[in-house]
């Protein structure tokens, strides 16, 4: 009885360390994936900085669009958590859009080689964050449904693992990339 026991505390504890291993490896996965989204959303920032660059050169009467787009750069790249940055971005997105609208009104910038360069990294940048976004979504998924299904809730209640926050924008309609006219 006692070896029977001991068997079944033995098989316990391998399967403790077993779960623990599997949510440190969820865990470590959803923060290489929130670390790619970043990486891409920098690429963005920067980008949004050289187009703000290139737009000054053509419409210095409108000042007022490219401090918005400052702005909402500056409010999107401090944003830390997925929350956060979730409200951010649908408002740089805005922002973009307005430049891309500025662009109708100057011939000459739309024209710009350096521009239309910008314009298309974007595109492709766009594209890079939504595959970022799904990742990390799918990341976050499996370690919440791991965290919240028995026996596995357990073990992370034991040792503190929580449920993570899904990267979703504010605004439905923000969901998609910003369209461009070429």
């Amino acid at each position: 009885m006692i070896k029977i026991f001991f068997i079944l505390i033995i098989v316990l504890l391998i399967a403790a360390v077993l779960i623990f291993n599997k949510l440190i490896s969820l865990r470590n996965r959803v923060k290489e994936a929130w670390s790619g989204v970043l990486v891409q959303l920098k690429l963005r920032y920067d980008l949004v900085n050289n187009l703000v660059q290139t737009v000054k050169a053509y419409a210095r009467h409108e000042q007022q669009t490219l401090t918005a787009v400052v702005s909402a750069r500056n409010i999107a790249q401090t944003a830390v958590s997925p929350q956060a940055k979730g409200g951010a971005e649908p408002k740089l997105s805005g922002a973009i859009k307005s430049i891309f609208m500025l662009s109708e009104q100057y011939p000459p910038l739309k024209a710009d080689k350096n521009f239309l360069e910008l314009q298309n990294q974007l595109v492709k940048i766009e594209q890079n964050i939504q595959m970022a976004r799904r990742y990390y979504n799918g990341s976050v998924r499996d370690l919440n449904n791991t965290v919240s299904r028995f026996p596995t809730n357990i073990v992370a209640k034991l040792f503190n693992f929580n449920e993570e926050t899904f990267f979703e924008l504010e605004n439905q309609n923000e969901r998609l990339a910003p369209k461009t006219n070429f």
